[in-house]
Order: structure tokens, then C-alpha cells, then sequence
């Protein structure tokens, strides 16, 4: 009974780790670059403060038209967001999130 819940426990770890990874499995040669990224969302009113690559997506760090400071990933051939990532995070006292993403 024990084997099987830690076999069970084992295998829903992996199966996690392995749709985590597969977010945006992208072959590098697909990706579109930056700066259209960059343009696209400040044509949706958002002020880029970082766009980098991080775990096959680019993950972005920006503040909203409301001002409010946004961490979300896109995946980087569609430019799409991708689902389950960061929401709108207040910041107070000016400047921008510089922790650890």
C-alpha cells in the first residue's frame, strides 16, 4: 500500500515537472524576436521594463495602463501569455520588482 501511493506521489511530480518544461518548448529558431514582443504590448498599454528568456518563454516584467507591476510569460513563436502565470502585483514606493523572478 505504501509502494503504491509513493509510486502514485511519483509519478503526479513528474508528470508536473514534465507540463512545466513543455510550456513553451519552442525550437530557438522559431522565436520571434524582442522587440516585436516589446511592441505588441505597449500596444496593449503596458511600459516594458525587462523582457528575458527564462525556461523557453520569455518572461516579462512590466507595469499595466493602470500602472500596476505585471510578471508574465509568453511563449516566445506565438507571442501568446501563457496560461497559470503571474498576475497584477501592486508595488509601492516607486521603482520596479527587483527580486528574483
Amino acid at each position: 500500500m505504501i509502494v503504491r501511493a509513493a509510486l502514485a506521489v511519483a509519478l503526479l511530480c513528474t508528470n508536473a515537472a514534465a507540463a512545466a518544461d513543455d510550456r513553451c518548448a519552442v525550437p530557438l529558431a522559431d522565436w520571434q524576436p524582442k522587440t516585436v514582443l516589446q511592441r505588441k504590448l505597449e500596444g496593449e498599454g503596458w511600459s516594458v521594463l525587462r523582457i528575458r528568456a527564462d525556461d523557453g518563454c520569455y518572461k516579462v516584467l512590466a507595469r499595466d495602463a493602470s500602472g500596476r507591476t505585471m510578471k508574465a510569460r509568453f511563449d516566445p513563436a506565438t507571442l501568446e501569455r501563457t496560461p497559470g502565470d503571474g498576475e497584477h502585483r501592486e508595488r509601492r514606493g516607486g521603482g520596479h520588482d527587483r527580486g528574483d523572478d
